[in-house]
């Protein structure tokens, strides 16, 4: 962290502007060696314009903006040098500063050096992420709340009940002789459980919706072959994303697209159809496309109005029968032959473009109104739904703990745990290596 970074900031191609920021105690001075005007003349929170030298030759003219530690992103010095837009030139201006001192930054560094220097915590640090990714207005909104500090305060208020329980609990093994403070320290060990199962409850399931608004809907429309899976993923994208023909097993690969309703992103798979083959190939995408049951969030499963249930029918009924599932009978603008009626099934008819119902079922089957019209404040990744599933079970522990007697001290470790596990979640205790490998997934010069 002695060291002085750089890297660029913004897409490398062909644009109006590019960014290439430089962080560390040795930014002003790294970069002063490629500009023609000296930047400890100017004011901090100012941008300035020079040229980029090389050997005394112009490299571009540039506008470069000055931040002063502590007051910035890293909260080090901050140098970025707004360039014209293009790949050589960006490049070059990079490769100066690198041959001037500057190391080039990992992906992710700038913001894993706010974490380390105490500006963010890791929430908060992992919601600049889901930001720059959001594919939507409700994704953005979550992950806005989450760069406010709205979800850490929620995780630190968790611990300070924690916290004000040890106090307690010191104060008990400090004055031992004093029976009624003993007394009074186990009532609120059992009181401070309850609150945070309560409020771990709640946090958890509101994670289900932040997962949704994170990750999308993953929906995987699955039926045998043509009942119209491929027809009704054109329509739900509108556009002729699969291959539509009357030869059964046409598709053989999973074809996928993607929809916002109602600020929701729905991940469709159009799988092959599920029939018993000879065909290598064909037999091939039909067990891709079993696989794909377990890990979906949604199952459209297609039926064919205008055709008997057949034995696959009843086989992909039965195997789908304990997922979250839409009965989808297609076709009804031919006759209906179909033998079976289902219970709140959905009739839709791909040809005539006749699927609104089936939009409505998804947005009612999630709550999607309702999601849309919460506080957004919201875990929504497996690292910390994990860590808060554990500190549940944590406090679950400490009850047993307390129905056997267990002395005050012992208790005291117990609730240390949970203090530990709600930390890890905001970065107040971490591991090192699960740092390093959460900012190696963000974007390079971030």
């Amino acid at each position: 962290m002695d060291d002085t970074i750089a890297a660029i900031s913004t897409s490398l191609g062909v644009g109006a502007i590019s960014i290439i920021r430089v962080s560390g105690k040795e930014a002003i001075s790294i970069a002063n060696k490629i500009l023609d005007i000296d930047l400890r003349k100017y004011k901090a929170n100012t941008i300035n314009y020079c040229h980029v030298l090389n050997n005394n030759k112009v490299i571009d003219e540039v506008m470069v903006s000055i931040f002063l530690s502590p007051k910035t992103y890293t909260m080090e010095d901050i140098v970025e040098i707004n360039s014209h837009g293009g790949i050589s030139v960006t490049n070059k201006i990079l490769e100066l500063l690198l041959e001037n001192g500057a190391r080039m930054a990992e992906p992710g560094e700038f913001t894993k050096r706010a974490f380390m220097n105490g500006r963010i915590d890791l929430l908060e640090a992992e919601s600049v992420m889901d930001l720059i990714n959001a594919k939507t207005d409700s994704a953005r909104k979550m992950a806005i709340n989450g760069v406010d500090g709205k979800l850490s305060n929620k995780i630190n208020k968790l611990r300070d009940l924690g916290l004000d329980l040890i106090s307690n609990i010191e104060v008990n093994i400090d004055y031992p002789e004093y029976e009624d403070i003993e007394v009074m320290t186990i009532d609120k060990v059992r009181d401070f459980s309850k609150k945070l199962n309560e409020q771990i409850d709640v946090l958890l399931k509101d994670s289900e919706s932040g997962k949704l608004i994170r990750e999308g809907i993953n929906t995987v429309i699955l039926g045998r072959p043509n009942v119209g899976k491929s027809s009704l993923l054109n329509r739900l994208l509108d556009e002729d994303k699969a291959i539509v023909t009357d030869i059964p097993g046409t598709t053989r690969d999973i074809v996928e697209g993607s929809i916002r309703l109602n600020g929701i992103l729905v991940n469709f798979l159009d799988t092959a159809g599920i029939r018993e083959t000879d065909n290598t190939v064909e037999k091939i995408g039909v067990d891709k496309s079993l696989a794909l049951i377990d890990d979906a969030d949604l199952i459209l499963l297609v039926l064919n109005n205008n055709e008997k249930i057949t034995e696959e029918d009843k086989m992909l009924i039965e195997k789908t029968n304990n997922k979250k599932r839409i009965i989808v009978i297609n076709k009804i603008d031919l006759e209906k032959k179909i033998d079976i009626d289902f219970e709140d099934s959905v009739l839709v008819s791909a040809e005539k473009n006749d699927i609104d119902n089936l939009l409505n079922k998804i947005n009612e089957l999630f709550n999607i109104d309702e999601i849309n019209n919460g506080d957004m404040t919201y875990l929504s990744n497996i690292r910390t739904i994990d860590l808060l599933k554990k500190a549940k079970k944590a406090s679950n522990e400490l009850v047993k703990s307390l129905d056997n007697d267990i002395p005050i001290d012992m208790l005291e470790i117990d609730i240390r745990n949970i203090l530990d596990l709600l930390g890890e979640i905001t970065g107040e205790s971490y591991d090192e290596e699960l740092v390093d490998r959460i900012f190696k997934n963000f974007c390079l010069g971030k």
